[in-house]
């Protein structure tokens, strides 16, 4: 008897996984939230060496009623004791989503393909759903302005409704702290066109001291009526972002030449973002210079910083340089 109680509370409270690894993820999908499915996933993903005591356990703990799909975390030694109240309780392991730079609409839907149970087709096709959309106040082209980078916590199997709920509440969130949508509306501009022009300054340049001066740049063009030329949107328009150098190919042919992100040939902002900007370059546009600069090109020196101009005549000595010096490093 004796003998008897020792194994069965072994089996009970001992290890009762069989990989060597620190922990393993369990996944469960929708529609796989039952007896036959996961003991099938625990014996093909080698989770542990037997699962007759667990699936015993699962029985008498009444489990599999309340098992859930999602994504839990199965720590090396746990018991199946532990396991089954893991997974009865639907003590689901956090999903974090790390978001820092991202381009476009699929380049989100890739991410959230990764790291959730929505496969990155279905995302996509949400994500260019006008209709799928409407109920968060934004187009396909603006749907980027929901983005706010950051790191936000979701559960594996949150749909894609959900997550851009979140990160529609989360947007709202940040515009609303530090007088950020009273700038916006002391500039004359919208929290979305804001957005926008700090995803262009995102593409321009990395140094955080200088953007606020390239956004008087932009921001005077808008004046009076100047087409922004940006070259970061010739990019986005051609979705060719190896680019060095952008040449009058790239705007006056297609894919280019009818986009409506082609701020050569189109005045005001482009219909969207082109990219999602930092926390940081949002501000500095809202920190915007006053000045009369209308021109800026990089400088030769390699540091990164760029020369400003009143006029177009200045302007042309600055770039003749900068060119003369790509034309050296052979980006002609």
């Amino acid at each position: 008897m004796i003998l008897v109680i020792a194994l069965a509370t072994w089996l009970v409270f001992g290890s009762a996984t069989a990989f060597n690894a620190k922990s393993k993820y369990l996944y469960i999908r929708e529609g796989r939230n039952n007896k036959d499915s996961l003991l099938s996933i625990l014996k093909r993903g080698d989770y542990m060496g037997n699962t007759k005591t667990f699936s015993l356990l699962a029985d008498r703990l009444d489990m599999w009623s309340r098992l859930k799909p999602g994504k839990y975390e199965v720590k090396k030694g746990a018991s199946a004791l532990s396991l089954v109240r893991m997974l009865r309780n639907n003590r689901q392991s956090p999903v974090n989503l790390v978001i820092t730079k991202l381009r476009t609409r699929e380049d989100l839907a890739r991410l959230i393909g990764k790291h959730f149970s929505t496969d990155s087709t279905d995302a996509s096709l949400f994500l260019n759903s006008n209709d799928s959309l409407g109920q968060f106040g934004v187009d396909s082209f603006r749907m980027m302005t929901l983005v706010i980078p950051n790191t936000y916590t979701f559960l594996w199997n949150t749909p894609v409704r959900k997550i851009m709920a979140k990160l529609a509440e989360e947007k709202t969130k940040f515009w609303q702290k530090n007088d950020r949508l009273q700038k916006a509306s002391n500039m004359g501009l919208t929290a979305e066109q804001v957005y926008t022009i700090g995803s262009i300054i995102e593409e321009e340049t990395n140094k955080h001291d200088e953007k606020p001066t390239i956004a008087s740049v932009y921001i005077n063009r808008l004046n009076i009526g100047m087409p922004l030329g940006a070259d970061p949107t010739i990019k986005y328009a051609v979705r060719d972002f190896s680019i060095k150098r952008v040449r009058e190919k790239h705007y006056m042919t297609e894919p280019g030449a009818s986009s409506p992100y082609n701020t050569y040939r189109l005045k005001g902002l482009p219909p969207g973002p082109i990219c999602t900007p930092s926390p940081t370059t949002i501000d500095k546009v809202l920190e915007a210079a006053k000045t009369n600069y209308l021109f800026f090109v990089a400088k030769t020196d390699g540091s990164g910083y760029h020369h400003f101009s009143t006029t177009f005549e200045e302007h042309k000595q600055y770039a003749a340089q900068y060119h003369k010096k790509q034309d050296e490093r052979g980006n002609r």
